[in-house]
């Protein structure tokens, strides 16, 4: 069986001239073609595959020219764009910051109110164990 002569349940395969597959099954053969739903997905894929090779390739070439003409623009202009830079990120960062605190604050007024108040979960499985108990009873 290893040395390919083709023993029993062993299909065969050989090709045409115009490379269909023909498979060859105990002396009966079969013409293997491919179905139109198999050419029209390989067809498909072909497609979206060279549209989509197109579209990387234009993206890395936009970039690369956006790199080269813009460039003298930024280090030119780098004395400006650096203090700019900071005062954003510095106003943005105070403002997520002052916003985390705030919902921070508002949290823990919630939960000392709450714990004041009596509402909190321990005091509520305290007494729902109670009530447990008492049916027991």
């Amino acid at each position: 069986m290893a040395d390919g002569r083709g023993g029993y349940g062993q299909l065969q395969r050989a090709t045409t001239p115009s490379g269909a597959a023909i498979n060859h099954h105990h002396g009966t053969t079969f013409l293997h073609t491919p179905s139109s739903n198999q050419l029209t997905g390989f067809l498909t894929l072909l497609i979206s595959g060279a549209i989509l090779l197109l579209v990387i390739g234009l993206t890395i070439t936009v970039a690369v020219l956006v790199l080269i003409f813009f460039s003298p623009v930024l280090v030119i202009s780098s004395p400006i764009w650096l203090p700019v830079g900071l005062v954003l990120f510095f106003a943005v960062a105070g403002f997520l910051s002052l916003g985390g605190f705030g919902m921070v604050v508002l949290a823990a007024l919630s939960w000392i109110y709450r714990y004041f108040r009596g509402f909190n979960h321990a005091n509520l499985r305290i007494a729902d164990t109670a009530s447990h108990g008492k049916d027991y009873a």
